[in-house]
């Protein structure tokens, strides 16, 4: 059995409709990929209070990677007057993508960016079965099979003789 060619495989685009338009943005170089990745960890540590690398999270490091990562479809945006919210928005999913999956990117855009539009609610976690796919953890009514802890007796209290 042979490999078949790797690029008739992959699906490696996005079309992303803005104003009744589709913007094609194609796969980013290895590069821009790897450098892409590269920021999306650091500010995630970032993030989390960890250190900051000021070399990959610079104001270099960032300044053209909407560009690079949007490829034709940022000049195409940028002549037919995108709004900015919309360019970015774009850019932002097409990091996602590098970063995570065309899925994960699929649902930043449908979510418009917004994090709480991306988690699921509790109603449609019980649809899905996800609600009860976990284990209950027992009583909790507050007995214990362990043994209470021995009192120390009161000192001080004692009778004279």
């Amino acid at each position: 059995m042979a490999f078949d060619a790797l690029d008739e495989l992959l699906d490696e685009s996005l079309e992303l409709p803005i104003a009744g338009r589709l913007y094609t943005v194609p796969a980013p170089s290895a590069e821009i990929g790897l450098r892409t990745q590269a920021i999306v960890h650091a500010a995630a540590v970032a993030a989390d209070g960890g250190r900051v690398d000021d070399q990959v999270l610079g104001d270099a490091a960032e300044r053209d990677l909407y560009a690079e990562l949007l490829g034709p479809a940022h000049e195409q945006m940028v002549a037919d007057a995108v709004p900015w919210p919309a360019l970015k928005h774009a850019a932002i999913t097409a990091m996602v993508w590098v970063a995570q999956d065309k899925a994960a990117a699929e649902r930043y855009w449908n979510a418009a960016g917004d994090p709480s539009r991306l988690a699921p609610n509790r109603a449609a976690r019980r649809q899905s079965g996800a609600a009860s796919s976990t284990k209950s953890r027992g009583s909790t009514s507050g007995t214990s099979t362990r043994p209470a802890p021995a009192r120390a007796k009161p000192k001080g209290n004692k009778k004279r003789r």
